[in-house]
This record gives structure tokens, sequence and C-alpha cells, in this order.
């Protein structure tokens, strides 16, 4: 009897931490101790081990057992330590050699029959042991899709402890039965990128004008309008304006969608800016994560790098909506917990589609609103004004008249697509030597010190400021905007007009040249 250990990893949210797992096996009456702060599921691996190793044709030792999960200090939470554990177990015995455990990182569940279930955040824990240096990891076939996405290590997927120890043995695999992949919690309608085309949307001038703005440019957008004016229709449409994502960001969204349990065993990359769409009724815990013991990440983390939308607004909570405040400032969400704290990453695009009222025909050119104004003053309220105040841009959709468009070809995705990388990548040049890609992520001192307005547009801001229509946020959104305008418009910087512009679709205005509105004083060319 000796003294063995192996490797597995501990999740606290995205961040992996190496777990060395520890055997003893001692003089003493048989029993089975774990140590090193488990959770209630990880506490179970001891008759699960048992089981297993028994039901795998080796022999569980009747000693004393210490199994030791070290750090001790940091929270252990989950099943897949199971494989370890079992595999230190059973190196302490003397029936396979410790010093190959010493080189590889094992993940798993098993069952009682010995087979390897499959496991959240398999994707995040590969990426913690080859950052840590481990050149081979062994993980659930079912997990191994997702696992091999990790560059620089070597996996294998396994379907039963038999074959974990035969691979370790260095003899013949045996052949197991297949695994069966296990329903997901999470529904996959709630990762779905909506297959439609923009060409399919009539009309619209100002809608896809914002839209094309928000994409270009990464800023927040607000549709409001009566039922039916195509506000849904608009946002599910702006997914296929954005373009795919770098080779960074899409591990960096695997590994959250694989922690939340939306990658399939097939697993590939996700490639394209995920489209979350929670019902308006969704609980604040689905949205922002949580969960008891070690967090999870919750809809907006699974919006990384892509959209939230969030139809029916002034349907959902209000305390659950305004909890989207601080990370659409910061770009990541922490869950705090009694056990730890979990960050996430959380840099969405948020899309709000509302009606004008509960009739929702206010404001509208031709329905007649039956709401009063006490009615029509508490729907309003449901989304707060630092929420609004947060939205980059804000637009009224209205009907299209029939005939309206008759002889007018709508643009498709494709063409408003690529019109969008190239500001993107103008965008990117500008940022090269910064850390930020977009004009929504630049901060406002930087924005405001090393890429300043011209004289004019600074003017017409300060005079929108001044008299109470913008915000200091609001100045720096519009700014933002401005710059996302002028690189639609393929020029070096923002104009007065772009700028002008950019206040319209902040304000909601109706989009018009500068020259359709008063002077800005002071300024008789304009």
């Amino acid at each position: 009897m000796a003294l063995a250990h192996a490797w597995s990893v501990a999740l606290v949210g995205l961040e992996g931490h190496l777990v060395e797992v520890e055997t003893d096996i001692a003089q003493g009456l048989p029993k089975t101790t774990l140590i090193g702060l488990p959770d209630a599921s990880l506490s179970e691996s001891r008759d699960r081990v048992r089981s297993a190793v028994v039901n795998s044709g080796e022999r569980f030792p009747d000693r004393k057992v210490t199994i030791g999960l070290s750090p001790a200090t940091l929270p252990k939470t989950g099943s897949h330590y199971d494989v370890a554990i079992a595999s230190s177990l059973l190196a302490a015995s003397g029936v396979l050699d410790f010093h190959e455990l010493s080189r590889i990182v094992m993940i798993g569940e098993l069952g009682l029959d010995g087979r390897i279930h499959e496991v959240r955040g398999a994707l995040a824990m590969t990426l913690a042991a080859a950052r840590s240096g481990f050149a081979r990891i062994i993980v659930p076939e079912l997990n191994a899709g997702e696992a091999r996405l990790v560059p620089g290590i070597q996996v294998y997927g396994a379907r039963s402890l038999r074959q974990v120890l035969a691979l370790l043995r260095g003899t013949e695999i045996p052949d197991e039965e297949p695994p069966r992949a296990e329903p997901k919690l999470m529904s996959e309608s709630l990762t779905r990128v909506p297959e439609v085309d923009l060409e399919e949307v009539l009309g619209q001038r100002e809608g896809r004008r914002a839209i094309e703005a928000a994409a270009a440019g990464g800023h927040h957008l607000y549709l409001h309008g009566p039922p039916g004016s195509g506000k849904t229709m608009l946002a599910e449409r702006l997914s296929g304006l954005m373009p795919d994502l770098s080779t960074e960001e899409s591990l960096e969204v695997s590994a959250v969608h694989s922690l939340a349990g939306l990658l399939t065993s097939d697993a590939e990359l996700v490639v394209r800016p995920p489209f979350i769409a929670p019902h308006h009724t969704a609980s604040l815990a689905s949205l922002v994560g949580g969960g008891s013991g070690m967090p999870r990440p919750g809809a907006i983390s699974c919006a990384h790098r892509g959209i939230l939308f969030v139809d029916e607004a002034p349907e959902m909570h209000p305390l659950t909506l305004d909890t989207l405040r601080q990370p659409l400032e910061s770009g990541y969400i922490e869950v705090h917990r009694a056990q730890a704290v979990a960050k996430f990453p959380a840099r969405f695009l948020l899309v709000l589609a509302a009606n004008p009222c509960p009739c929702g025909l206010s404001g509208t050119p031709t329905g007649v609103c039956t709401c009063t104004p006490q009615v029509l003053n508490r729907y309003r309220q449901r989304i707060s004004g630092p929420i609004k105040d947060r939205m980059d841009i804000q637009r009224q959709i209205l009907p299209t008249a029939r005939g309206a468009t008759t002889g007018e070809r709508p643009e498709s995705t494709a063409e408003v697509a690529a019109r969008v990388q190239v500001a993107r990548d103008r965008q990117s040049f500008r940022y090269r030597e910064t850390p930020w890609r977009l004009n929504s992520e630049v901060p406002g001192p930087i924005l405001r010190r090393d890429y300043p307005l011209d004289e004019a547009s600074q003017r017409l801001l300060e005079e929108h400021y001044s008299s109470g229509r913008l915000t200091a946020r609001g100045f720096d959104r519009v700014v933002r905007l401005a710059w996302t305008l002028a690189d639609l418009a393929g020029v070096e910087r923002p104009t007065v007009d772009l700028t002008h512009q950019a206040f319209q679709l902040r304000s909601g205005a109706l989009l018009t040249e500068l020259s359709d509105v008063r002077p800005i004083k002071g300024d008789s060319a304009a």
C-alpha cells in the first residue's frame, strides 16, 4: 500500500484551477474519507467510485482510505473528479503506475457500472490544463469534441473506467457500448441564431439604419412601436449583420457555452455571434447566473460577444432588467456566493423591444390609445431611466404603409453585412494599439482625449448637453455612435452632419440633415 496522486480541475466561474487528488491507504477499519471542501455531489463520489471500481473488475481496498483534494482551501463542486479519484485509489492499491498519473489530467463522472458520463465545462477545464503545462487529458467521450478545440493538448475520449485503466496500463483498450447523450437542461432554442434575411423586411428605412449602426459599432438598441410593426423582425436579423468571431473570441464564447451545458457532443467552436432571447418572465438568476454552491453562467454570459434580445421588455420585472446596468458598462458579471465569487464575461449587444403602451397604440398615426395617463406612465416607467440612458440607439418603429415599397428591392443581409465588415475593419485599424476593437468599447476619457470631434460637432453636442437633452453618459455615447457612422460612411472622422445624425439616433428623432434644423450658434457654415 502507498500514497498516490492524480490531477483534475476545479472551475470558479470560467477560471480553472488544477486540483491534486491524493489517496492514502493505511491500516485500519474499512472506511473512506474525502477531505478538501467537497460539496454534496462530490462527497457522494465515495459510493460511486466504490461501485464503479468493483463493477470494472478491480478490487476496492478493505482498509482505511483517505482521499484529499488540494488546495484544501478551494471549494470543490461537481462530480467530474470521479475518474481522477478512482485512478488515484487504484494507483495507491498498487495496480496502476502512479508515475503515469502525474503527467495526465482526468475529468469525468462515473456511473455505478463504470461508465463515464459527460460533464459541464470540459472546454474550460481543458484550457486550464493546457495553460498549466499538461500535454494529455482524459475526458468523457461525449465531451471529447469540445475538449479537442483546445490546441496544444492531446485529448482521450473514454467511455468507461475500464478504458481509462487500459490506457494507463498501455494494454489493449476494450470496446464499450457508445454512450447515450443526456438531454440538455437548458433549451437549445436559447442559443438559436435566426436563419432570416434582411431583404424580407419591407420599408423601415430608419429601422434598417439603426440595426446597421448597432452591428457596426456594437451599440445597444431600443426599438419601440405598435405590435406587428417589425421590431422583432429587425432584431432577429441583426446577428446576421455581425462578422464571425475571431479564434480567441470563439474559444471564450465556447467555454461559456460548455459550462452552461449548451455544447453538443459533436461540438465545434462557436464561430457566429450568439443570439440569446430569454423570455420576459425569466428570473434574475437565469439572466445573470447563479445557483446553489458554485454559480453557473446566465443568459447574459451566454450572449457574450453576441446579442441579448429582450422582447416585450416592459413586461420583464424592473429589478431583473435593472441588473443589466453594471455588465452593460463593465463587460462582465460577478456572482457572489458564500463559497466563492465567480466572474463571467458579459460583453453583449443589448436589444430591447417594447410596445408604447399596454394597448400598443399610443403615439401611432392611425390608432387610438385607450390607456389612461396613469396606466401609460406606469407602463413606460417599467424600463428605468438608467437603462434607457445606456441605450445608444432608440428608434420608434411604425408599420410600413401598404404599397409604399412597390418597385423597391430591399437590401439583403449580405449587402449590409459587407458594409458592417468594412466599418469594423476601420475600427480595428484605428484601435490596433489599444485593448479595444469597437467604438462602443472605448472609455469616454480616452475618446475625448485621443479621438476628439471637430469644433462644430463639439459645439453641437455641448448645446444639447446644456439644454438637458443629453446626459454626461449620453454625450460620450453619441460621440461613439458618430464615429461608427463615420466608419460606415468611409470618412476619416465624424462630420457635424454625422454627429447630428448620431444624436437623432440616440434621441429617437426622425433622421434629417443638419440644414433642416436651426443653425448652430456661431457656425453659419452649418
